[in-house]
């Protein structure tokens, strides 16, 4: 029997090596066995009693050696290595159980980020030798968020993994694909050779999003952007591909969905730019760069300042003056938006006090809560120590809530606002007629005023829609009891549509641009009178 060529052909339990005295050399074969690399056990069934030989070959590797006669041994020791290599192969599917949990995405059976990396990786030598190029792909498709709170993250998860499938369409050996997190992959290509068949392979990732994806009778349409860049021009290794790629990809949020875009030196300094934002922010509240200033809010009827708007600014040292679209959607994702919605609240109830204390006592004072902010558990606790803290009336507190976050879940939502104006605080539901269906829960929630976002404000005069629209809000207001805030008012002409309309509130650049806290007061002092004539 040709020993090498059964291993090959056979994956046996246990080898039975019948050893007799005219074949004295047993070592062949345990060589064989050996150069195979298969852990399979070898007992020697032997004539051959010499106290040498058996000790030659049990150091060989032969995991038994018995004199033939004893048959009752033989059987127990071939049961004794069956039992053996049931255990060796149940720890080897173990092992190989471990290692694919550790380094596959459990949700979509990809090559996670480590595996992915350590196989990319390899490929560099072999793409340097050659001068060859390769291109990094970071492929993200938007709306899961919403379809997971609409569906249930069970349909996101299943859209998710029907998703990886149509991309594993195109892995190859030397198309590596991995899922990095939420519903965004990685390619890593060095099938490309030139511009165009790099262009040609982001072409076909977004022939993906054309196709419907069904799940439970459901019908989805995926929308792509993915962001491209070019080994090596655009970074020598994973990590600079990847992160230079996340950078680009970042920048395609604001353009059309299924389209892609390249790396460039422009988007590079922009991403530096954030990363730069990002570590100073974190330090601007203890470095004292943080400020606020004020906008007044004025009652359209008496013509009397009514309150004020507390609004954050950032004095960076060196990029300036910022204002809040520059850094508080950074603040949003990395979480440092609780911490300055609390520095704010505490600043601006702070200084509300002061000019209480300088005798405008009915002065109210408006803050923003974000939605971040709302979520959190100890948002009413944290008020509540702010209110005792800085002394000023509960009454005098409007806290401005976007009617989005309001709207994500009207339940809970309802729940904070009444804590809320169980403490006599003031609720206003900002940027209100932006497009969210929350007519019928005005009076479900706890809401005091209305805050008219400036989008309709600004073309009442020429636009019929707008004028009418306001028109209504201001008329379904006064039947619910509820006061009216128009923002952005800048013409006289604004100032006397919404003056007939019997708007109550407004604020804009016709009255006051923001100010700081000192000017606010010249402000107050000159109007003894109690209003902005």
């Amino acid at each position: 029997m040709d020993i090498r060529s059964e291993l090959c052909e056979s994956d046996w339990d246990v080898i039975l090596f019948n050893h007799d005295k005219s074949f004295l050399d047993c070592s062949t074969a345990l060589n064989v066995l050996k150069e195979s690399g298969k852990d399979i056990p070898l007992i020697i069934y032997s004539d051959v009693s010499d106290e040498n030989a058996v000790h030659s070959a049990l150091y060989s590797g032969a995991h038994d050696y018995i004199h033939k006669g004893s048959a009752l041994y033989l059987v127990h020791a071939i049961e004794r290595e069956i039992r053996n290599a049931e255990i060796r192969q149940a720890k080897v599917k173990a092992e190989d159980q471990i290692y694919h949990l550790a380094f596959h995405d459990e949700l979509t059976n990809l090559p996670n980020c480590n595996l992915f990396s350590e196989k990319a990786s390899a490929m560099f030598s072999r793409l340097a030798e050659s001068d060859a190029i390769a291109a990094m792909y970071l492929v993200d498709f938007d709306r899961l968020p919403y379809i997971n709170s609409i569906y249930g993250s069970g349909v996101g998860d299943r859209l998710i993994q029907q998703f990886s499938q149509r991309l594993s369409a195109y892995s190859t050996e030397n198309c590596l694909l991995t899922r990095i997190e939420g519903c965004k992959f990685a390619f890593f290509n060095a099938n490309v050779t030139d511009a165009e068949s790099v262009q040609d392979f982001a072409n076909q990732i977004i022939k993906l999003a054309i196709s419907q994806v069904t799940i439970d009778n459901l019908i989805f349409y995926l929308r792509l952007n993915i962001g491209i860049c070019v080994y090596p021009v655009d970074g020598g290794n994973i990590a600079q591909l990847l992160a230079n790629a996340e950078s680009t990809l970042s920048h395609t949020r604001y353009l059309w969905k299924n389209t892609c875009t390249y790396y460039t030196k422009e988007i590079e300094e922009v991403a530096v730019k954030r990363s730069l934002l990002e570590t100073a922010l974190r330090s601007a509240i203890e470095k004292n760069e943080l400020l606020l200033h004020y906008q007044p809010i004025v009652d359209l009827q008496s013509g009397a300042l009514s309150g004020v708007e507390a609004l954050v600014r950032w004095n960076h040292p060196e990029f300036g003056l910022l204002l809040p679209e520059k850094f508080i959607p950074l603040a949003q994702e990395t979480g440092l938006i609780i911490d300055i919605g609390r520095w704010v609240l505490w600043q601006a109830c702070r200084q509300a006090g002061l000019w209480h204390q300088a005798g405008y006592g009915s002065l109210s004072i408006s803050v923003n809560i974000s939605a971040i902010e709302f979520d959190q558990t100890q948002l009413i606790s944290s008020i509540s120590h702010v209110l005792a803290e800085t002394g000023i009336s509960p009454e005098l507190l409007e806290l401005e809530i976007s009617e989005s976050t309001l709207m994500r879940d009207a339940e809970t939502s309802a729940q904070i606002l009444q804590a809320l104006k169980d403490m006599n605080i003031k609720i206003a539901m900002d940027n209100f007629g932006t497009g969210y269906s929350s007519l019928r829960y005005l009076k479900h929630f706890s809401i005091d005023i209305l805050k008219i976002d400036r989008s309709l404000t600004h073309d009442i005069i020429i636009d019929p829609d707008s004028s009418e629209i306001i028109a209504a809000i201001i008329a379904m207001a006064r039947n619910l009891d509820l006061l009216v805030l128009a923002t952005g008012i800048e013409t006289k002409e604004q100032f006397d549509f919404l003056h007939h309309l019997r708007c109550d509130r407004a604020q804009g650049f016709l009255f006051s641009r923001p100010m700081i806290a000192q000017d606010m007061l010249h402000l107050l002092a000159q109007r003894k009178t109690g209003t902005l004539a």
